[in-house]
């Protein structure tokens, strides 16, 4: 909130806003300047205080939206938000991460199978749009250095076979739709200066159901937006 977060809104204006990580709770923000810009707002705060969370924002009103995957052992952690519009679903999602030591890859796999279950049921009544924090580079060319992480968090064997799972299922990872060069990151650590020697991974990710492709215009990366060691990625549909 005090690195420029506001400046981005109120400048870009995007009619759709996903957030992930935000710890907070609804209440614990001052947003009245959301507010005044018109955008609906979605919150589903973890259990836990201060910790993961997840919000949508959209200027056009949802028809309705439902939190989490409505299964109780994954829904504590508040990483799900699902908003439906005319068109299409849209699901925001913040993944567990496995961690370090891998104490959680476990967990992660059964949380990849449930949650692509959760958009196939969807996909089936109208076309999902799915984005967010993936806590995982897809291939090596979404990395800066494979080789030395594929048994890391984030580059396992197990992760990324996730991410094959929801190609397999009919998902296309919209950035890679249109570019397929390397150097594309969307996270990079506060350690060794790595974002400005662009040492990073690509987490963050908008998956759009192939048959809702023709409706895509471009994906992008906006790396020039600072203030969190991630940084937003867009999606246009429609119009450019």
């Amino acid at each position: 909130m005090d690195k420029g977060f506001r400046d981005y809104v109120e400048s870009d204006r995007p009619d759709v806003l996903c957030l992930q990580e935000v710890k907070a709770e609804r209440d614990q923000v001052d947003l009245s300047w959301a507010d005044e810009l018109g955008y609906h707002q979605v919150w589903n705060s973890a259990q836990k205080k201060g910790y993961s969370g997840t919000s949508v924002w959209s200027l056009a009103k949802p028809t309705k939206h439902q939190l989490g995957l409505g299964i109780d052992d994954h829904d504590s952690e508040g990483r799900v938000i699902t908003v439906t519009f005319d068109d299409f679903h849209l699901v925001n999602v913040y993944t567990p991460n496995s961690q370090r030591g891998l104490t959680r890859l476990e967990y992660r796999q059964v949380w990849d199978q449930v949650f692509l279950d959760h958009l196939l049921k969807l996909n089936r009544r109208k076309p999902v749009i799915f984005c967010g924090d993936l806590n995982c580079s897809h291939q090596e060319i979404d990395l800066a250095n494979p080789k030395s992480n594929k048994k890391n968090a984030g580059f396992t064997i197990e992760e990324r076979s996730g991410l094959d799972a929801v190609v397999n299922a009919g998902f296309v990872d919209s950035f890679r739709h249109f570019e397929d060069g390397p150097g594309h990151y969307t996270w990079w650590t506060y350690r060794s200066d790595a974002r400005a020697r662009n040492i990073g991974w690509r987490l963050d990710y908008f998956w759009v159901a192939k048959r809702f492709m023709s409706q895509v215009t471009s994906a992008k990366i906006r790396c020039d937006v600072h203030g969190s060691d991630h940084c937003p990625v867009e999606l246009f549909v429609g119009r450019p």
